[in-house]
This record gives C-alpha cells, structure tokens and sequence, in this order.
C-alpha cells in the first residue's frame, strides 16, 4: 500500500476536543476502508498567512498514513463536506520518516528560546545594528 503524509486545518473556534474528534473520525474512515494511520501530531493553533473563509488562525493536525488510494479519496471527500475543516492536503511519500516531523522539532526550538530571531540568543537586535548613514558630502 501507498504511503501518504496528510494536513489538515481546522477552524480557529473549533475546541481541542472537536479537533480530537475530527482526527479519530478521519482516521476510523481510514481503517475502514483497509489503510492503517501511524504518527498523529497536533501542530497547534497558528495564525494564517492571510483569511481563509474568514478565519485568521487553524488548528493544524499532520497524519502518517498507509492506504489504498480509495480510502484516501474517501476522507478527503468527507473533508471537503465538513464545515469545520477549512484546508487539507495529502503527499505521496515513498516512506515514512521516524521520529517527529520538522514542525514538532521547530517547536521544541522556540519554546528553549534557541530561535535566531530579533533579538534572541546567537543573534543581533536592533539595538545592537549600526544604522548609521555614513555619506560624503559633494
């Protein structure tokens, strides 16, 4: 069977718990038409790049799935009904990557403060930038 890698983006007044229940309905739908879901990841609520029916921010769930492609057309056509649900995508992937995803370990990043952003450790704020305009005078 096919390995797919899944997102999913529900909207921003939904409760942790519907999110919960979204996923393991998507998930019996899986199993159900003979795939099974490995790695289940609740990225959390981010703020979107720009409105997608009317919301600002999505809860975002990442699922492994291995499925025959029937069941996956069968979740994303019962995606495409749900109110809650405003985006989702699945990748074809040869196989499954081990351990957590990209998003997961970005996460753990920020919450230690080792982002190289404004102002962090490693970096320069702006109080430290020379903005001076040195110019000749003609």
């Amino acid at each position: 069977m096919p390995f797919y890698e899944h997102v999913f983006l529900t909207r921003q007044d939904a409760s942790n718990s519907q999110v919960d229940q979204l996923t393991d309905q998507f998930k019996t739908v899986i199993t159900s038409g003979g795939g099974k879901v490995g790695k289940t990841e609740y990225w959390g609520l981010k703020s979107l790049t720009f409105r997608i029916k009317k919301n600002r921010k999505a809860h975002y769930t990442y699922l492994d799935i291995e499925a025959p492609p029937a069941a996956i057309a069968e979740m994303e056509r019962q995606m495409s009904i749900n109110e809650d649900v405003i985006r989702f995508m699945t990748v074809k992937v040869d196989k499954h990557e081990d351990g957590p995803t990209a998003m997961m370990k970005a996460g753990k990043r920020e919450e230690r403060g080792g982002g190289r952003g404004f102002g962090g450790r490693g970096g320069r704020g702006f109080d430290d930038m020379d903005f001076s305009m040195d110019r000749e005078a003609n």
